[in-house]
């Protein structure tokens, strides 16, 4: 797990968290378009205090930390682990449209990695066969088959949960495409704060505040017009 991140791992990791990879993830906003539309989110340095309150205090980490603990069980085999984690995240979802994008993007993406790699596919458990595998363990357990060092997958991960709802914002504020990549750059510390904080968590740290965001949701279906599924 401490492998070293060699060129054509480095690549392969830029192909999972690649915003181009065909998972659907640019049609989700966490509940970002209800807040803009709200007005909660109305600048970049309302939505860089919202993203970092989310790495500090939000399901994020909880999603983080899971990743990396079903990346250790996978590589030893340990797919009881897995599959256990997996009905926890799906219970943690707060409303049918967080669990529906978690799922929706985990079924793609095994499905796509199916079409990569079906020597590989074969060796994972039964539950990246079935519907309903959320997205943080369908990453954990392609990153782990890809031996993609855990820790370089872990940082991926949230970078590229940040990149995705800084898009979002972007086209729901709106914001310019220059002040989302200033935001991202912004949000360099707070990830690696997160990603260190994470890297220590137990079952008991397994809490996250995080009703603003399960808020936003719920009220997203009410909108007068969408763009985004979430």
């Amino acid at each position: 797990m401490n492998a070293q991140l060699t060129g054509g791992k480095l690549l392969t990791l830029l192909q999972l968290s690649s915003p181009a990879l065909p998972i659907g993830a640019y049609s989700y906003s966490e509940g970002v378009e209800t807040l803009a539309t709200q007005g909660t989110i109305a600048t970049s340095a309302d939505l860089l205090h919202w993203l970092t309150q989310e790495l500090s205090s939000g399901s994020i980490r909880l999603e983080t930390a899971i990743l990396r603990w079903s990346y250790v069980a996978a590589s030893q085999a340990q797919f009881e682990a897995v599959d256990r984690w997996n009905q926890w995240l799906s219970a943690l979802r707060e409303t049918a449209e967080m669990r529906s994008q978690s799922w929706q993007m985990g079924r793609s993406l095994l499905r796509l990695f199916a079409d990569l790699e079906p020597e590989l596919t074969r060796q994972l458990p039964d539950l990246a066969r079935q519907g309903n595998c959320n997205f943080a363990i369908a990453y954990s357990l392609v990153a782990q088959a890809w031996q993609i060092p855990l820790e370089a997958a872990a940082i991926a991960f949230l970078h590229s949960w940040a990149a995705n709802l800084i898009s979002a914002a972007v086209r729901a504020v709106p914001l310019g495409q220059t002040q989302g990549q200033r935001l991202l750059q912004q949000l360099t510390k707070p990830i690696q704060t997160a990603q260190a904080d994470i890297a220590t968590m137990t079952e008991a740290d397994l809490m996250a505040c995080n009703w603003g965001v399960s808020l936003a949701s719920m009220q997203h279906e009410g909108l007068y017009s969408r763009l985004f599924r979430s």
